[in-house]
């Protein structure tokens, strides 16, 4: 004998069918709504980026003692082959690339490689993210990057590239950590920007743990402190100089006043700065801000 037809369980059954339609497409829409703004704020990033390579060479240019200890760092040799990792405008790639190897550099700022390829047409410049460098395995006899890790989205997918692109020798940063960002006086005058600053910055035990995790096997660090004769304006290049701060130009080319630096905390610190600087009352605050080291270099080898 048949079962007799439920009507009523045959609706309840359209129901639900009809709710999970619903809520698979408001996932769908939120996942796509999740895509657009993740997409949106990379646009947004790249602008900016965009906007400070066009003026970017203003202030900033390759410091002769950092060039130097990279270069020591990298066991720079005639007909090796090197990487710039995240090279902004070029600079330090083509101090390095007068010292010998055959160099290549990649950006993910168009405006930024254009600037570099006017610069100097002997490296192989391209547009390239961190996270799908456009060489195959086992290339390079040494990749670097300098002041570039905090605009990073995540330090081990470009980790995991660089190792894989690595033949061999080391992998080179220059970066700070948050506790070194902390520690500089310019918090006294720009605290936001300082905070969000350090919070960007990875730290120490992270990029390790990153490395190891990407393969490499050894991670070693030199302390940098800022010297007075500094030539490369980046965020704590005014150290002994404060009034560098000042210079609307020079906090132009700083990605921390770029990125994180309200318009009023701006006005109001270069405003107190000045005065500070015209009283001497500076001098006792640099006094008391003095730490053993401001920057890092991590030299990392498989």
């Amino acid at each position: 004998m048949s079962r007799p037809n439920n009507p009523g369980a045959a609706d309840r059954h359209t129901q639900l069918e009809e709710v999970a339609a619903r809520l698979a497409t408001a996932d769908q829409n939120r996942s796509a709504a999740a895509r657009g703004l993740a997409g949106c704020a990379k646009l947004q990033k790249m602008a900016l980026y965009d906007h400070i390579g066009q003026k970017y060479d203003t202030t900033r240019q390759a410091d002769p003692y950092i060039a130097n200890r990279l270069a020591h760092h990298l066991h720079i040799q005639p007909e090796r082959y090197y990487l710039d990792v995240a090279c902004g405008t070029g600079n330090y790639t083509l101090a390095l690339a007068q010292r010998g190897g055959s160099w290549h550099a990649v950006d993910q700022s168009p405006h930024m490689i254009a600037a570099a390829r006017a610069k100097g047409k002997f490296v192989q410049w391209e547009v390239a993210g961190a996270t799908s460098l456009p060489y195959g395995d086992a290339i390079f006899n040494g990749v670097v990057c300098t002041l570039a890790i905090h605009h990073f989205d995540a330090l081990l997918p470009t980790f995991h590239e660089v190792h894989r692109v690595l033949k061999s020798g080391p992998f080179v940063l220059l970066t700070a950590t948050p506790e070194q960002i902390q520690g500089y006086w310019l918090a006294r005058y720009f605290p936001e920007a300082i905070r969000k600053a350090a919070e960007q910055m990875p730290s120490l035990e992270v990029v390790s743990e990153a490395l190891h995790d990407a393969g490499f096997a050894r991670v070693e660090t030199e302390p940098y402190q800022v010297a007075e004769d500094l030539q490369d304006f980046f965020l704590y290049s005014g150290k002994h100089r404060p009034e560098l701060y000042l210079d609307a130009q020079v906090r132009a080319g700083i990605s921390t006043f770029a990125l994180f630096a309200d318009a009023a905390e701006v006005e109001a610190g270069c405003e107190q700065l000045a005065a500070d600087v015209e009283s001497g009352y500076i001098e006792e605050i640099l006094e008391h801000h003095k730490q053993t080291s401001d920057y890092l270099f991590t030299i990392a080898t498989a």
